[in-house]
């Protein structure tokens, strides 16, 4: 059973049959021994970088396809659907967002080529800290201005693929907080170089967690930045990281659902298959109806995911709808998550049938990048009009 595609136009369609060739071609023991090994997979994002997928945003003036965003969803639902991992890759393009739309003409020049071109990679995200968690305007971090160059010292936390990055986009206070004209005001975003940084005082420490996630702690000790990678001016830093999230949120759900989309296939197709006492196991409602409404759940976060995706590129406001999908779609993956392993009974839990490893990448999404409880306080707040809960 392969669950159709909604109607998105001959353009992204051809992209998705491409992304999947692509993914085919990435064994599943590909994807195991990496998760077995706890390996960034190079081949993988390399793959994908040499078809131009990670440079799908980037204008065409700049060496990249110039494509809307809707085309780096499906391009990223198609990954997760494969039963691939896009979060190896995925930054790159919704990191992209504050350096097109608020970088210099001479910051675009100097990167995006190269970007586009994967000589260079903006993979690393640095915003969250050990002591802020999400009270972002809580960051300690400090980029203090010395003539032509800032000195950053602070440390970062769950900074993914700072390892396999070649530039770093950067949140930091320049302002001490007590002295910001606003809450959300006396943070700078910087473009850091990672490769010189490395050498003058970055440190990059690998956290281990329950999937190959490829995410570290990094330490600035008197980290040298030209002030001419600043992005925009100084003390918008906040507002300029804010503009990206809505990508981000409806990058992250196009994920989740190629995720509820793997999951249901592949519970679907087993409960056909798998003959216990003489009848497929799918013949029990019991066993039917779980699947059922995963694929229900999943459809209707789709639809979310797809409002928000237009929303967003028509230039409208769609922070309703971008935290929504995002919520909803982490729900339906893990809806349809728990309905695969239980299907599979014993067999869900082996490595063999991919269940497993999905299942742990999959559960990340009600966590990161936004947690399923912020969400709903922002729709509380700011769509329902109910008092800041924080």
């Amino acid at each position: 059973m392969i669950i159709k595609d909604l109607p998105q136009g001959d353009e992204i369609a051809q992209i998705r049959q491409s992304v999947r060739r692509l993914c085919d071609s990435f064994a599943p023991d590909y994807w195991r021994r990496l998760d077995r090994e706890k390996i960034y997979p190079s081949q993988f994002v390399k793959a994908l970088q040499d078809a131009g997928y990670l440079s799908v945003l980037i204008p065409e003036e700049y060496g990249g396809s110039g494509l809307p965003l809707s085309a780096a969803a499906a391009i990223l639902e198609e990954v997760q659907r494969a039963g691939a991992n896009g979060a190896a890759c995925h930054a790159q393009m919704y990191i992209m967002g504050a350096l097109l739309r608020h970088g210099s003409e001479a910051q675009k020049r100097k990167y995006l080529p190269l970007i586009a071109s994967g000589e260079l990679r903006l993979q690393a995200f640095g915003v969250t800290e050990p002591t802020s968690g999400t009270d972002t305007t809580s960051i300690k971090t400090f980029a203090r201005r010395e003539g032509d160059v800032y000195v950053i010292n602070g440390q970062k936390v769950w900074t993914s693929r700072a390892e396999f990055s070649d530039l770093m986009l950067l949140l930091a206070r320049t302002t001490p907080k007590a002295e910001a004209p606003k809450r959300t005001g006396g943070m700078s975003v910087f473009i850091v170089d990672m490769r010189e940084a490395l050498k003058s005082g970055m440190t990059i420490k690998p956290i281990h967690t329950m999937m190959n996630h490829s995410t570290t702690e990094v330490f600035f000790d008197d980290v040298r930045v030209a002030a001419e990678n600043r992005i925009g001016e100084e003390g918008e830093g906040f507002r300029y990281i804010l503009s990206g999230m809505n990508a981000e949120r409806i990058l992250i759900a196009a994920e989740c659902i190629g995720d509820a989309k793997w999951f249901v296939e592949k519970a679907a197709a087993y409960a056909s298959e798998r003959i216990v006492f003489g009848r497929p196991i799918g013949q029990n409602q019991g066993v039917q109806f779980p699947i059922a409404r995963a694929y229900a759940q999943t459809r209707a976060a789709e639809l979310m995911v797809h409002q928000a995706t237009s929303l967003y590129e028509a230039g409208e406001d769609c922070g309703e709808q971008a935290n929504t999908a995002k919520m909803l779609a982490a729900e339906a993956a893990w809806a349809a998550a728990e309905a695969c392993v239980q299907t599979h009974g014993g067999f869900g839990f082996a490595e063999e049938y991919d269940i497993e490893r999905k299942f742990r990448e999959t559960r990340l999404y009600q966590v990161a990048p936004i947690s399923t409880n912020l969400i709903l306080s922002y729709l509380s707040e700011h769509v329902l009009g109910m008092p800041r809960s924080y």
